[in-house]
């Protein structure tokens, strides 16, 4: 499945000097999302269950509770427990081998630090993983605070992650972008105050998703180019 393919953004650059960026992780800056898409599809594969591709799909910028109760629509308990089970041990196995990372995100992050931008990573993932991927791509030395799944109450669409990240760099709400590729994460940034720039990934947004009237961009690069301007003053 290829990375879907947008027009050029009318969009102008940003009317503010951000006080920090705010990163999700899997989709955006690492590219996961396709390599847990083949481990999903492995593991149904070897268990015989016929789960089509729109069900990973439908679970992209979710919380792993929210995933698992729409597994459990389809599937018994045994059957659940059975998928995950395999899908971790084959998902382990690409962490390990090192997940490539997304064009453009360590000039980015150079330009940030640089200007002395606060940054933080606001993902879905546990705290335990979140930090072994952010270690073993080399990302989380560029980062000021990471806020992981657990740490707040209610996972995206909401907006507490986005806040508590706020909260913890001492920026504004009003004043913080949000790089995401997923309409839930998107979502949660506007549900918190704050400005989405949003670079897809898997699933290309729908006519309501970009009825939220934010920015989207076919790439880090192309966020880049509408943050960069903001910095020089």
């Amino acid at each position: 499945m290829s990375t879907p393919t947008l027009s050029p953004a009318p969009h102008p650059p940003l009317a503010f000097a951000p006080q920090a960026v705010l990163f999700d992780m899997d989709g955006l800056m690492i590219e996961s999302e396709r390599a847990l898409l083949g481990c999903w599809r492995q593991a149904a594969q070897e268990l015989e269950l016929a789960l089509d591709d729109a069900l990973w799909l439908s679970m992209v910028g979710l919380s792993d509770r929210i995933c698992h109760e729409l597994l459990r629509e389809r599937l018994v308990e045994d059957r659940v427990q059975a998928l995950l089970q395999r899908c971790q041990q084959l998902y382990d196995a690409q962490v390990e081998a090192g997940l490539p990372l997304k064009p453009g995100v360590l000039e980015l992050l150079a330009l940030l630090r640089e200007r002395g931008v606060p940054r933080a990573v606001v993902t879905s993932t546990r705290r335990p993983r979140a930090l072994q991927k952010l270690g073993l791509c080399g990302l989380l030395p560029h980062f000021d605070a990471v806020v992981a799944g657990g740490d707040v109450e209610r996972p995206k669409p909401a907006p507490d992650g986005y806040l508590l990240a706020a909260h913890t760099l001492g920026a504004a709400p009003a004043r913080c972008v949000v790089l995401e590729d997923s309409a839930p994460g998107v979502r949660a940034a506007l549900a918190a105050g704050m400005t989405p720039i949003q670079v897809p990934d898997l699933v290309p947004p729908d006519a309501t998703v970009r009825a939220l009237g934010h920015r989207i961009v076919d790439s880090l690069l192309a966020a880049r180019r509408l943050i960069e301007p903001a910095l020089a003053g």
